[in-house]
């Protein structure tokens, strides 16, 4: 990574000034959750505070949902960094007592999607504030659906928004680790995310005479539980790779004396390499089809490809947490990689990596001493505010190691 001239500007008193803001915009936001491809005041509240801030290059409807691309240019041409936060919601009823809880029943800001934004806001009013005295770029990419497949980057990346864009990062919180920790990962961040989606077709019967029927239960139970070798004898034992079958549905009688003639089962596979991704993918359409024939029946087999794995660029990390750890801005700089606690989540910023280097990396929003911690997703789930301002302190740590002075 190329040494960059400082930029001499106290961020810290910056980011100390625009926080009161920062969390009032990220309680508006927790406040009005909207679902994927939905977010249709959301939107419009980003939009609003961006002109309020100045900022005067703004794209709306970005892709294939309600995206935001805005540029905010310094003095000088120069790197072209861009910044990433998603703002979609979860089909969640929240349990919290907050006072500024969801207002929308059965949506909520699960997964801390209120804070990225609300922290890139922040730093979108900072670096228009200053961006005479910088020469460069800063591209503050507002994606839409990040929740619900197909997503919003893909699409998004597809309408230009990656456009001259050097380096990209998305920054995610984490409810485990406490305030003022960061965590990276010099690979894998998070894994491909695939749906699948059997349709077992037998023939109904009296369950007197299971030999006039072709029993759909039996063979979704020998599907579920033959399947769960394909991991355990096609995979690298270390090669991450997760398998999980999480709904089934047979029948819809309720008398015991029937068999049922069709069969539903859901789940998802998450691998990070694209091998193991594709050795799992031909041996789940290979083994179900077999386990069907074998039993007279019939089957429709649906493998959906989700999100693909999210890789960083390892040279860009290693620089990055060097000088994360000489700065000592934060508490503890903490590797959290596929071998050592990496979640299997799918996350579609993943995309982003795939046409530009960059990083995603996690900040922790827990408060020190809280006993109990929920998780994303989790109905009660929380952060401590105090975690949007070491949010947007990485933001601008980033960003000051591309972006040129503006000397005279």
């Amino acid at each position: 990574m190329k040494t960059q001239a400082k930029i001499k500007i106290n961020w810290l008193d910056e980011v100390k000034a625009v926080e009161p803001d920062v969390i009032e915009m990220r309680r508006y936001l927790h406040q009005h959750p909207e679902l994927s491809f939905a977010e249709y005041k959301t939107a419009d509240y980003i939009y609003k505070q961006l002109c309020s801030f100045g900022v005067e290059d703004i794209q709306r409807n970005v892709g294939n949902g309600l995206g935001i691309v805005a540029r905010i240019h310094g003095a000088k041409p120069g790197p072209v960094i861009a910044l990433r936060a998603d703002f979609d919601a979860l089909p969640i009823h929240e349990e919290t007592d907050l006072p500024f809880k969801s207002q929308n029943e059965g949506v909520m800001h699960a997964c801390g999607h209120d804070a990225h934004t609300a922290m890139l806001l922040g730093v979108a009013q900072i670096m228009n504030q200053h961006k005479n005295n910088f020469a460069g770029s800063v591209v503050c990419i507002f994606q839409n659906a990040e929740e619900t497949k197909p997503g919003g980057a893909k699409s998004m990346i597809e309408d230009g928004a990656l456009e001259d864009v050097d380096v990209i990062y998305g920054i995610h919180v984490v409810p485990e680790h406490e305030v003022g920790n960061v965590g990276y990962s010099m690979s894998y961040g998070s894994a491909a995310s695939d749906t699948i989606e059997i349709n077992v077709q037998g023939r109904g019967g009296h369950a007197s005479r299971p030999h006039e029927a072709i029993d759909s239960v039996v063979i979704a139970s020998e599907i579920i539980t033959n399947l769960q070798s394909i991991v355990s004898r096609f995979v690298d034992p270390i090669d991450p790779a997760v398998l999980t079958f999480s709904s089934v549905a047979a029948g819809g009688g309720t008398a015991p004396n029937i068999i049922a003639d069709q069969a539903k089962i859901k789940g998802t596979v998450r691998t990070f390499s694209e091998e193991t991704r594709q050795t799992i993918k031909r041996k789940f359409k290979q083994m179900t089809q077999a386990i069907v024939e074998m039993n007279d029946g019939s089957v429709e087999v649906n493998y959906y490809d989700g999100y693909p794995a999210l890789l960083n660029n390892r040279e860009l990390v290693k620089n990055i947490v060097d000088r994360i750890q000489s700065a000592q801005l934060f508490n503890e700089v903490l590797e959290i990689g596929p071998m050592n606690g990496a979640a299997m989540i799918g996350e579609d910023f993943a995309y982003y990596l795939q046409k530009v280097p960059g990083a995603f990396l996690n900040i922790g929003v827990k408060n020190p001493g809280e006993s109990e911690t929920y998780p994303l997703h989790h109905p009660k789930f929380n952060l401590a505010e105090e975690a949007l301002s070491k949010g947007m302190e990485l933001y601008l740590f980033l960003l000051m190691q591309h972006l040129n002075e503006v000397t005279e």
